[in-house]
């Protein structure tokens, strides 16, 4: 079977989704050259890749990119073209003007996230044009296939739901740390900063977190919005550690390694690859009970699940896990051991070969 994995976006789940299907297709992977730099020493070398130059969304040079890409597909004549998620709505409007292969389509998200301010004007509906002009879509969770259901009214028959493949092992690879000593105080909060990820509710709880857990510290890492909001009088530099930057890749594993737990405290979420990565580190998730996170946090087994905006309940759950070592390891055994059932790559290659089936018998 031939098979084209086109991505704009999504760097770490396609890379390892390829690495793993090219043991059961032929494949070639199709993507801007931007990103070719994040994926090419961590790429399986057996697999072709082709890119194309795509300049900033404004620009009209978008329409000779979407015709290089285009004349690439058709030069490869895949049995499937598989597609992640874009919000890019040149594609969108490429794939509704263009005779395409029989498309399958990841979908990641369905909405923009509340206050996220960096997706592309237009794509949350323009990519709704992939929903019809897919002969199947795959999504991460339960909650997303209802969604796509009873919103849109697709049938249940062309949604198949995978799990988002464990990351820690991806970052391992590009890491250039030794394994670092886990401190079980340390708290890890990871990612975009956006309201919807809900750091004011951690910062509300860590005062009753300290009450009895002492030594609690908190590592806040990543980009989005100015953590000063959220310190105006600054900040005790022996409770928080604050990095509100980009963080580069060979240095995101030890992050994870440090930490006892990795604390999503979302008010919205459809799924995590924040999640996904603390899993393949062998580091518990405590999450709120919103969306996919529900699904993907193994309530009491790799993690807790707490009531969104609940900041009691919050810290509850993160002093019963920081005060119970022998749960701390059961927790990070279970996590571990999840990367070799449903978080597995291998398995989730097998399952996406089988929706190239699928598509293929449909289309014929």
């Amino acid at each position: 079977m031939k098979v084209a994995l086109l991505h704009f976006s999504f760097e770490d789940y396609t890379i390892e989704l390829a690495n793993s299907l090219v043991k059961y297709v032929d494949l070639t992977l199709i993507h801007p050259q931007k990103v070719s730099d994040v994926c090419i020493d961590v790429i399986d070398p057996s697999i072709r890749v082709i890119s194309f130059k795509k300049p900033r969304i404004r620009n009209l040079g978008n329409l000779f990119s979407m015709g290089a890409m285009m004349h690439i597909i058709k030069d490869i004549q895949p049995d499937v073209l598989h597609v992640q998620e874009t919000n890019d709505p040149w594609y969108d409007w490429t794939l509704l003007l263009n005779k395409m292969p029989p498309l399958v389509t990841t979908m990641h998200d369905i909405f923009r996230h509340p206050g996220d301010s960096m997706s592309v004007f237009g794509s949350e509906y323009t990519k709704r044009i992939a929903f019809y002009r897919s002969q199947q879509l795959i999504v991460h969770t339960h909650q997303l296939k209802k969604i796509l259901i009873e919103q849109f009214s697709l049938p249940k028959e062309r949604i198949n739901i995978i799990p988002h493949g464990e990351l820690g092992s991806l970052y391992q690879r590009r890491s250039n740390y030794k394994s670092q000593p886990r401190d079980p105080n340390t708290l890890l909060f990871f990612g975009r900063i956006w309201p919807y990820k809900g750091l004011k509710y951690l910062l509300e709880a860590m005062p009753l977190i300290a009450e009895r857990v002492p030594e609690v510290k908190l590592i806040i890492a990543g980009q989005g919005e100015s953590i000063k909001q959220y310190f105006p009088d600054g900040y005790n530099e022996k409770r928080y550690e604050i990095i509100n930057d980009f963080i580069p890749l060979e240095e995101v594993s030890n992050l994870f390694q440090r930490s006892a737990v990795t604390v999503l405290p979302y008010i919205e979420a459809s799924q995590s690859g924040v999640a996904a990565l603390s899993y393949g580190m062998g580091t518990p998730v405590i999450a709120s009970e919103v969306g996919g996170l529900s699904e993907i946090v193994q309530h009491k087994k790799d993690g807790l699940l707490v009531p969104p905006c609940d900041i009691r309940s919050l810290a509850d759950a993160i002093i019963c896990l920081l005060s119970d070592r022998d749960l701390q390891q059961s927790m990070q055994t279970a996590a571990l051991a999840r990367c070799q059932e449903d978080l597995n790559w291998s398995n989730i290659a097998a399952q996406t070969v089988e929706v190239y089936e699928k598509t293929i018998k449909k289309r014929h």
